[in-house]
């Protein structure tokens, strides 16, 4: 069963240096009926002008990762980290049992686009863990690669949970198919262009909750960039 939820229904957050859609219930915007699904939090559509940005502020027990659409995100934390990220770099904070973090907008003159991400973990009071990743172009295109998951397989980055993350590049009669254990949870969000999912006609911002299916299909993209969450059989993240 696909349950869609469009783009223009999600959350909408706009500070001036920051225009923000939110999949899901964060901040300011609640919605009962959206409040995460399975182990899968927040999925924050972050556009963020030029030198601006998230000044430091803490975070506990939470597994954190942004991808960057366009543009390039500046991070900094309390561990000690320092980087640059750009579209094709994933990365992943594990924060455990506290860390601080703040992230801006690297350039004086450029907005950044980028995903925030959070997923809750399986364990509390970890070791909070910075990890950081580049999958190219060519990995992703016409194919679901995998870029996060318990174990860190397939050069992956490794999160705190039975959730595995996969992001694929369609487009013209470029096609990709993920199938799915028995008894999980899927859900797919586009994060530009266009694409079908199992020959739904899906828009950029586009969600899709994924229940009692075998497979997943993309096809019919449109310079579609997609991310797919493989997940526990939950209807909401159990903390």
């Amino acid at each position: 069963m696909l349950d869609i939820r469009k783009a223009a229904d999600r959350g909408i957050a706009n500070h001036g240096w920051l225009n923000s859609r939110h999949t899901f219930s964060f901040a300011n915007f609640y919605d009962p009926k959206q409040v995460g699904f399975s182990d899968l939090l927040v999925i924050n559509d972050d556009r963020v002008a030029p030198a601006q940005g998230f000044g430091k502020h803490p975070h506990r027990d939470m597994e954190i990762f942004s991808y960057v659409l366009e543009g390039a995100l500046e991070h900094k934390d309390t561990m000690g980290t320092g980087s640059v990220i750009e579209p094709g770099d994933v990365q992943l904070m594990s924060a455990g049992r506290g860390v601080a973090h703040s992230e801006f907008n690297h350039s004086p003159t450029s907005p950044v686009h980028f995903l925030q991400i959070w997923i809750v973990p399986n364990q509390a009071g970890v070791a909070p863990e910075y990890q950081q990743q580049r999958f190219t172009p060519e990995e992703k295109r016409g194919r679901l690669r995998l870029i996060i998951s318990p174990d860190g397989s397939d050069s992956s980055l490794h999160i705190h949970q039975d959730a595995r993350v996969y992001a694929g590049l369609i487009d013209g009669d470029e096609s990709a198919t993920l199938t799915l254990a028995p008894n999980r949870y899927a859900y797919v969000h586009v994060a530009r262009g266009s694409v079908s999912l199992n020959g739904v006609a899906l828009g950029e911002g586009d969600g899709v909750r994924v229940r009692d299916e075998t497979a997943l299909t993309l096809s019919n993209g449109n310079d579609a960039e997609v991310l797919v969450f493989d997940l526990r059989p939950l209807e909401t993240p159990d903390f």
